[in-house]
């Protein structure tokens, strides 16, 4: 990428091509037209990536290597210099990035609350027994059977207008979605029922959107600066250090949801058995967020002790 003072510059932004996806990178795309009035729209421009966790829809993220399959291949791109920066729902990224690759920009996050959609309900507990429930999260399913061990939850992937679709042939009676995703896409949609977080914890870094750079590339770094939500980027990492603590990937329920009230942050997450049989809850605030993500991860670790993290173990 050459000097950003320059007329001619070419700004690479790398993206899965889903609608929310295309969305997202659209946001961060308007973003930097804002922020840097020598920008113009012919100057950035959204390279669409394909990556295996897009490509195989049949089987669950825990069975086929969970949440690398959405980044690798844009990973690659971004070390080779093939694009200059990576839009990612952070949910989707691993706790451990490739080396010389990193997330440099967090947009102010969304609404991070989970939507059960459903026209038979508007709340999971009203749903009849014998109900099924469509949902590939771990999380989601141990939270929908700690409420209701009576509903089957089966494995449910695609996009948004996927699921939806399922949900109006009558494959399932309800199904989850992100109210971020959703409100991104402007959908709106009787069968929409937002669940508070103090009822259904969210996943690690819901509703927040990252950037992805090149450690090296002061210049995409100097460009997205200006993009960052510091509340957002305090809060999110603090909950990817406990999510990093437990070794979260998709084979395991893990939630965590952290606010900032000044300069505290309060963090509350939670780690489940898959049936929702047993799990076990941690609420800690404290200044300084990757201390308080491994404090509240270690606190959990005790809490649920040795046998619970066999059991789980033995689950996956």
């Amino acid at each position: 990428m050459q000097d950003i003072q320059k007329d001619d510059i070419t700004v690479r932004i790398g993206t899965r091509g889903s609608q929310l996806a295309l969305a997202q990178a659209h946001e961060v795309k308007d973003r930097l037209l804002s922020a840097h009035g020598h920008l113009q729209d012919n100057m950035i421009d959204i390279i669409v990536m394909s990556t295996r966790g897009d490509r195989i829809l049949d089987r669950p993220l825990a069975d086929i290597g969970g949440k690398g399959l959405f980044t690798e291949e844009i990973e690659e791109a971004l070390t080779k210099g093939d694009i200059d920066m990576a839009v990612h729902s952070l949910k989707d990224m691993p706790t451990t990035l490739p080396k010389g690759l990193e997330l440099a920009c967090y947009l102010a996050r969304e609404d991070a609350r989970d939507a059960f959609i459903s026209a038979k309900a508007t709340r999971l507990r009203d749903l009849p027994a014998g109900s099924v429930i469509g949902s590939a999260s771990l999380r989601r399913q141990a939270l929908t059977l700690a409420l209701r061990p009576d509903i089957t939850v089966t494995s449910f992937r695609g996009n948004v207008q996927s699921r939806l679709k399922k949900l109006d042939e009558g494959i399932v009676d309800a199904t989850y979605l992100a109210m971020a995703g959703l409100n991104r896409l402007g959908l709106e949609d009787d069968r929409i029922h937002p669940i508070e977080t103090c009822d259904f914890l969210p996943a690690v870094a819901q509703g927040a959107i990252s950037i992805e750079i090149a450690s090296h590339h002061k210049t995409a770094r100097d460009l997205i600066r200006p993009l960052n939500h510091l509340p957002t980027e305090i809060c999110v990492r603090a909950e990817r250090a406990m999510l990093k603590i437990l070794d979260g990937s998709c084979r395991t329920p893990i939630a965590g949801y952290a606010t900032c009230d000044g300069d505290n942050i309060t963090l509350t997450a939670m780690v489940s058995l898959p049936d929702g049989r047993e799990s076990h809850r941690y609420e800690l605030t404290g200044h300084d967020p990757e201390a308080l993500g491994r404090d509240v991860g270690e606190a959990l670790k005790e809490q649920a002790g040795k046998a619970f993290f066999d059991i789980l173990r033995e689950a996956l």
